[in-house]
């Protein structure tokens, strides 16, 4: 696979990623909604060591997860795109959000995650599962 990069709407903020994701889901939670400004949020799930930013240095905002761990959102201050988040649950794992990246054509998402909080219409067909919230141990989807 290629390397990953990617950035913000502005170019303000660039990043790369030197491995292969180790998930992809969509997730259609409030938060993923909300924050995405769209119906649902399509995940890339990298190795945290493997991230790297660029250009330009994003903003933050923690807040509560479901989980009760902590979320850190990382934004472009100028134009507001998410690029990535963090779980304090999983340190080791950063979230990028598929719509900063240059190429997402290799993107394939695995699961729909929080399916019973999707929006009418917004559950993508196909033949991946679903999921009404977390699956019990989501790992079952991460590739070592």
């Amino acid at each position: 696979m290629p390397e990953i990069t990617g950035g913000c709407l502005c170019g303000a903020i660039r990043y790369r990623v030197s491995s292969a994701p180790v998930n992809m889901w969509n997730c259609h939670c409030e938060d993923c909604r909300r924050s995405s400004g769209a119906s649902y949020a399509t995940n890339v799930f990298v190795k945290a060591a493997d991230l790297v930013v660029t250009q330009g240095k994003a903003q933050t905002f923690d807040h509560p997860a479901d989980s009760g761990n902590i979320m850190t959102k990382h934004f472009c201050a100028a134009c507001g795109s998410q690029l990535f988040n963090a779980n304090s649950g999983r340190p080791q794992i950063v979230v990028i959000r598929a719509g900063s990246l240059d190429d997402p054509g290799f993107v394939s998402p695995r699961a729909n995650v929080y399916a019973s909080r999707a929006l009418p219409g917004a559950l993508p067909a196909g033949d991946i599962p679903s999921f009404d919230e977390m699956p019990p141990d989501p790992s079952i989807f991460f590739r070592a």
